[in-house]
């Protein structure tokens, strides 16, 4: 008698994100985005610390003329302003800062188009799992006939630049028992 437990294999293929989203213009404008009020933010801190730091070294020159009052009160001006100064950078940098808020408002929805692209050419291709060759996951050895990143951009519309290709090295591999792509 037969068993009804038929083993089938599961299809397998991997996608490098890294690579699809630099392909993509709309990613590289946000990061462009991204990077100019990172930019700008940065430049307001450290005028802020500069100032403060200016602060410190005038009142360590003025200290020995200053009555005590007058040092408590340039102290805690200087404290205060530091304080100021580094809530500000938690403002723009902190996890919960403009920046993050700002990255997710323009990222997600590329991160989510990749993932909808994915899930297509999973589904048109019939495969079980597509890993992420820029994630985590540690993947010694890549078959490129599994790559399906360039399947991906074609399914976000995308037209590959700088030298298509995913910037894979070309090694042969003997892939005759594969199926095919």
């Amino acid at each position: 008698m037969l068993s009804s437990n038929v083993a089938s294999a599961q299809k397998f293929a991997y996608v490098d994100s890294e690579y699809v989203l630099a392909q993509m213009p709309s990613y590289k404008s946000a990061q462009k985005q991204l990077d100019e009020l990172s930019k700008e933010w940065q430049q307001d801190v450290d005028a802020k610390f500069a100032e403060i730091d200016k602060l410190y070294k005038q009142y360590q020159a003025e200290k020995v003329l200053l009555t005590k009052d007058m040092q408590t009160k340039r102290e805690n001006e200087i404290i205060e302003k530091e304080r100021a100064a580094k809530k500000y950078q938690n403002d723009k940098f902190g996890y919960e800062g403009e920046l993050f808020k700002k990255r997710a408002e323009l990222i997600k929805p590329i991160q989510d188009k990749v993932y909808n692209a994915i899930n297509k050419v999973a589904k048109s291709n019939g495969l079980d799992f597509i890993f992420d060759k820029s994630g985590d996951m540690l993947m010694l050895v890549s078959n490129p006939k599994y790559d399906r990143s360039d399947e991906v951009l074609e399914e976000l519309g995308v037209v590959v630049t700088e030298g298509g290709g995913n910037n894979l090295p070309n090694d042969t591999y003997d892939d005759g028992d594969l199926p095919p792509r």
